[in-house]
Order: C-alpha cells, then structure tokens, then sequence
C-alpha cells in the first residue's frame, strides 16, 4: 500500500513538474509574441494614420505640395503669370482646400512616381494616364479627361496611316511614357508588326511633334488632346489612326492616402458640376477639334514675313492701352492680314479696319498709315474694354472683340437676349449662342439694333483667339532651373 501511494505521489510530482514546465513554455512563448503583437498593433495604427495623415497634414501646414510637369498643358508662365491647363486645376483644388499652394517641377517624367512615394509632394498633377503598371504604384482619382494615343506623321507621308502601317518603322516617344508602354505591349501582342522603338530621355511630346513637322524625325506618338493643340503650332504634323482605346488622365497619389483621394474625386465630381472644369478647359483647348491648315500655314508664313514691319507699332500701342501685343497682332491678321492697304466692302480701312466714322473719332487723318491705323483700332478696343464693365477679363475682352467686329449695340441685343433666356449675359459662352440667333425674325424684331449676321462676330473671336494661342506659344517661359516653384499665397 505504501509502495503503490509513494508510486502515485512520484507519478503526481512528474505530472505536476510537466505541467509546471508547460506554463512555464507558454509564459516564454508570449513574451517572445508580445513585441509582434504590439508591433503589429502599432503598424495597425500606423496604417491608419497614414491615411488620415496626407489631407490632415495638408489641413495643419496650409499648403499643398503638387509634383508636375513644366510645359505647355501642364504648367508655364506667360507675362509673369502661372497657367497651364494641370496648373488651374490644382489652384483651383488648393483653394477648396483653403490652403497655399506649393509646386514642385519633376526633372524628368519618369522621377514623378519615385518623387511621391518618396514624401517630395502630396499629388501628381502632370496629365498623366491612368495605366495597370502605374496602378500598382499609386493611387489615382477618378479620371478626369478621356484620350485616345495617335500616331503622328508628316502630311506629306501618306504611307503611314494605322497599325498595320506601322511594320518596319521606326517610332520615337519619350522614355519612361505610357506611349512607350502602349507600343511595348503592341510589340508582344501583334510582333507581325516588327517596328523600332526609339526612345528619347525627357524630350517633351510637343517637341517631337515639331521634329515631325520639320521632317527631322517620321513617326511619334501623342495624346488626342495635346496632338489636336499642338496641330496650330506645327500645321505639317497630322493625326493618324489611334493607337488604343479611350483611356482617361488622372491625378495620383500614394496608395495610403486614401481621405485625400475621396477629397480629390469630390473636388472633380463639384467642378464638373457647376461648370468650372469646362471653363478651365475651354481656356485652353477651346476649338481644338477645328484646323484649317491651309489658314494655319498662311498665318504662320505671314509671321515669319510681315509682322515684323508693324511689330514696333503694335507694341507701343498695346503698352499705351493695356493689352498684350500678341493679343493685337491677332486681331490685326484677323481684321487685315498685315495688309496696310486692305479694304472690305462695308467700307473698312487699314491694318485694323477702321470706318472713317470711328477713324475721324480717334482723329486718324491718313487710313493707309499703318502708325495711325494701329493706334486708334487700340484706342477703339479699349473703348469697348471699358464699355463692357465685366468682371471676369477673358469674357469681357472676348465680348469687346465681338462688339469691335459687329458694333455694341447688337452685343447689348445679345446681352439682353441672354438675360430673356436665362443665360449670364456676362459670360462669353453666353453671348455667342446668342449673338447668331438675331439673325432670326423671332428674335431681332424686338431688339434695338435689330437683324445681326450674328455667326460672324463669333467665327471672328474665334479665330483671334486662336491666332493668339500660337503667339503665345512662342513666348512661354518654362522654368527649366525650378525645382521647387514656391507660391507662397494662393488665395
């Protein structure tokens, strides 16, 4: 009896000291645990503030860094002023967010993404497309603008018009784009195809269109919208067949930023709305999809060969009265082309087409005087700048445009008119629906100027400002030393 209890209380102390050991496994199995389990708790939290912490930083500091592109549709400075089509719209976000505005110009297009997911700025707004490979190292907002990729040739090159006539070419774009990375998956999807890609370090797109348009290089690539602008700045380049479907362009930023994000598409998805998107659009791509290249190649001869005589003029009388010269110069081909002589059968004079009865009013003596034409067909312009008191600049220059082509009675008619249809009868989107309508008895019968050949006031804006967009072009100033273009005060 001793011998067996002695037996069970040895078998009880084993069991005892075995599960003392386990305890003792286990306590050290959750000390070894507690780091990963606070780490992961940390990363957890982490991980949360992260995602708030993009906007709230933004929100805290007042100021919102934007890594882009310096060039035409992205940012630039004409006159001492920022613009770009990327440039309005990210003010324009900054502003919603009540904060400053800080840009940073990416030296070269492939350094963008590196840029942002290395802390260098809180968004890219350089009108990039929204492709799978860049998806998997970003984040993007809900696109913004749809593109299509064209190819781009001379237009003497009538060989080379779609995919199919693309075997044996060689086709240049810049490095590190989505055009190379189209033309990648082109070459391993169709290999029948069997082109060359040369690719450029950091050449922008429009200079290859220019390469192109000069016979220096056969075959680049662009988005629809940059290769429609860029048909006025090099009429010889043409759009060929498309090289994919309907893509978009959107604005990136890190993958953990999310609250920025839903900020970013809400900002989209207001100014889509209330109509301010198109308003930034249409000041830059405005009749984009209309070319004339037989007017286009006039004009830019006419640049090259008579400008020149009457630039010293136009210069001394936009400074007088307020207006960029390129902006007269337009007007002036517009209403003469550079032709001191020109004469239209309603009796119109000169370089400006001035009528003796508005001449006699700025006390022009000699019509054919370039020097006297010129001075009172500004003098005049600015009358009716400042006749049309209206806030906004662009439509107030533009409806002024319209009154020195037709008269300003039918533009107040047009105004009016506006107003009877609900229309802001401030905003040049207005005015030039209703101007072509007084051609109309249901609408001229009650105006007080009455019938107006109102399509051809607006075809005359248009077309300055056009021919005023390729002078512009000329003279934009890229910041090609910035690497970090501060605006201190965006408001």
């Amino acid at each position: 009896m001793v011998s067996i209890v002695s037996h069970r209380a040895k078998m009880n102390l084993r069991w005892s000291g075995f599960r003392l050991q386990q305890f003792f496994c286990i306590c050290i199995l959750l000390l070894l645990m507690m780091p990963v389990f606070f780490l992961s708790c940390e990363s957890g939290e982490e991980t949360t503030h992260q995602k708030l912490q993009a906007l709230q930083t933004i929100q805290q500091n007042k100021r919102l860094t934007v890594i882009t592109r310096n060039n035409s549709h992205c940012y630039y400075s004409y006159r001492d002023q920022e613009m770009g089509f990327e440039y309005d719209l990210f003010k324009a976000f900054a502003d919603d967010l009540g904060v400053d505005l800080n840009i940073i110009i990416a030296e070269k297009w492939e350094r963008m993404i590196p840029d942002l997911m290395n802390g260098a700025g809180d968004l890219i707004a350089a009108s990039m497309t929204i492709t799978p490979s860049r998806s998997r190292q970003v984040a993007f907002s809900n696109g913004y603008l749809d593109i299509t990729q064209h190819l781009i040739v001379h237009r003497n090159n009538t060989s080379i018009r779609q995919l199919k006539d693309l075997s044996g070419q060689s086709i240049h774009v810049r490095k590190g784009t989505s055009y190379q990375e189209r033309l990648e998956r082109l070459k391993k999807d169709q290999p029948e195809l069997n082109f060359k890609i040369i690719l450029h370090e950091d050449v922008p797109t429009e200079e290859l269109i220019r390469q192109v348009s000069e016979k220096e290089i056969e075959i680049t690539i662009a988005d629809s919208n940059i290769a429609m602008l860029n048909r006025r700045y090099y009429p010889h380049a043409i759009m060929a067949g498309s090289i994919n479907e309907t893509e978009k362009l959107g604005w990136a930023v890190r993958p953990e930023s999310k609250n920025l994000m839903t900020h970013i598409n809400l900002f989209f998805e207001k100014i889509k709305h209330n109509g301010e998107f198109s308003e930034i659009y249409n000041r830059y791509y405005a009749n984009v999809d209309q070319f004339d290249f037989v007017d286009l190649r006039k004009f830019h001869r006419q640049l090259r060969s008579r400008l020149q005589i009457y630039k010293k003029h136009i210069m001394e009388a936009s400074e007088k009265y307020g207006f960029d010269w390129r902006l007269i110069a337009a007007q002036m081909y517009q209403e003469s082309h550079f032709d001191p002589n020109a004469r239209s059968n309603a009796g119109a004079y000169g370089l400006m087409q001035l009528t003796k009865r508005t001449a006699d009013g700025f006390g022009v003596t000699d019509l054919s005087n370039p020097q006297q034409n010129i001075f009172a067909g500004v003098n005049h312009l600015k009358y009716l700048f400042d006749y049309f008191d209206i806030g906004n600049d662009s439509d107030r220059l533009k409806i002024s445009l319209a009154a020195y082509n037709t008269g300003q009675g039918h533009v107040r008619d047009a105004q009016k008119l506006a107003v009877q249809l609900r229309r802001d009868p401030e905003k040049w989107d207005s005015i030039k629906k209703t101007l072509p309508l007084l051609r109309y008895r249901q609408y001229f019968q009650n105006a007080t100027y009455g019938y107006c050949r109102g399509t051809e006031p607006v075809k005359y804006v248009r077309q300055i400002m056009i021919y005023y967009d390729i002078l512009k072009r000329q003279a934009i100033e890229y910041h090609k030393d910035m690497r970090d273009a501060s605006l201190p005060d965006s408001s």
